[in-house]
């Protein structure tokens, strides 16, 4: 398919298109034992080993199990990071973007660090507990820089604690999941980005209502040296285990933000369409005065999703233009291959400027060959994760 990458590479973005990381061995999940008998084919996430795909199957069916039953991927590599101390959410809440007012204990909370420009440090999940504790889900990359930047004005009594190899996460995806967990004994009854305390036998687990698939889904929080245990656990019970390849494919055809893509320290949550994951009302939160004037004043550029109308698989980086050899007006932000659409499809950066909208046409630089793409507003597939 015109040079197209087969493998995993068809689907992820390639590790070569990835920043590069220090030249320091990987990190390896507490799980890299059974990923590698499991004949997984490993790439680099943040400076993690973790499974591309699993001998068997591949993306493909890996996707399908997730889109149709029930799938589980191993994300131990994601931070993880304690907020604790008298006001510990009230602090959090003049720091991070969203408003941790708008949810209670139980609760969890997408939202963003920012910096003073607008740009996104990093997206992540906020898990209020109490007003005095709260566990942060930073991306595995970010997570040092999450714990610096909100530890640096944190006031006195109150800890800021980096937690990444304390545990590990587990996320079980698809329509069957909550048969699969209350098949094992764990609480499912739990509503949208909601968890709770749940135990097999003496093992603790925190449940959590979250994912990054748009299925119902799970994800687990266990203690490191029990995530083994767990994993077994789910295998036993039929669940099959998926790859990042995967992951990836999923949250593209949602049209899921991912950091370093369609977020980063230059892409602000304005231009992403992530708007809705900032508390506009509030009176302090790192970046708000520059966010307020972008949204005042419309972002240069934003968010679209791009549906290929030939065959072409579009890739991070590829330029968007208005006309096979006219004016560039964006870049892809995130490209792959639909295993629900069977047909390329992309986010991209598009300029305000060039008028494009949804339902307008674009051409995409797919090495070398000129690709046509309809302009849309994702999701690409019609899914619920409620």
């Amino acid at each position: 398919m015109n040079g197209a990458p087969t493998g995993p590479a068809r689907y992820l973005e390639r590790v070569s298109d990835l920043p590069a990381g220090p030249a320091v061995p990987p990190k390896l999940s507490p799980l890299h034992e059974r990923h590698v008998a499991l004949g997984a084919k490993l790439g680099d996430f943040g400076g993690w080993s973790m499974p591309l795909e699993y001998a068997g199957g591949g993306v493909v069916a890996e996707h399908t199990a997730v889109r149709e039953l029930v799938g589980m991927f191993d994300v131990s590599h994601l931070g993880k990071a304690l907020v604790r101390g008298p006001g510990a959410a009230a602090y959090l809440n003049d720091v991070l973007t969203n408003d941790l007012g708008r949810i209670g204990p139980g609760q969890a909370q997408y939202t963003l660090l920012c910096n003073d420009t607008g740009g996104v440090v990093d997206d992540l999940i906020a898990y209020l507990r109490s007003p005095d504790e709260v566990f942060l889900i930073p991306n595995a990359a970010n997570t040092a820089e999450v714990v610096r930047v909100v530890a640096a004005t944190a006031p006195a009594g109150i800890e800021v604690r980096d937690q990444h190899t304390d545990h590990a996460i587990l996320a079980v995806q698809g329509p069957e999941s909550a048969a699969v967990l209350e098949q094992i004994g764990l609480p499912t009854a739990l509503a949208y980005m909601a968890f709770a305390d749940g135990a097999v036998g003496t093992g603790r687990i925190v449940v959590c209502r979250t994912g990054y698939t748009g299925e119902h889904g799970y994800e687990l929080v266990v203690p490191w040296a029990d995530a083994g245990t767990w994993w077994d656990l789910l295998a036993g019970a039929g669940v099959r285990p998926c790859g990042l390849g995967a992951r990836d494919t999923l949250r593209t055809e949602m049209g899921y933000s991912l950091h370093g893509h369609e977020l980063s320290p230059d892409i602000s949550p304005v231009q992403a369409r992530s708007g809705w994951a900032v508390g506009w009302t509030k009176a302090a939160f790192r970046g708000r005065d520059a966010l307020l004037a972008e949204r005042a004043d419309g972002p240069r550029r934003r968010s679209w999703g791009l549906l290929a109308l030939e065959r072409g698989i579009p890739r991070q980086h590829m330029t968007v233009l208005s006309e096979p050899g006219e004016t560039v007006i964006g870049e892809v932000t995130s490209g792959t291959f639909s295993p629900t659409l069977k047909q390329g499809i992309a986010l991209a950066l598009l300029d305000t400027a060039s008028g494009i909208g949804a339902g307008d046409e674009v051409v995409v630089d797919v090495r070398g060959r000129p690709s046509r793409f309809q302009v849309v507003v994702p999701p690409f597939v019609d899914r619920s994760t409620r």
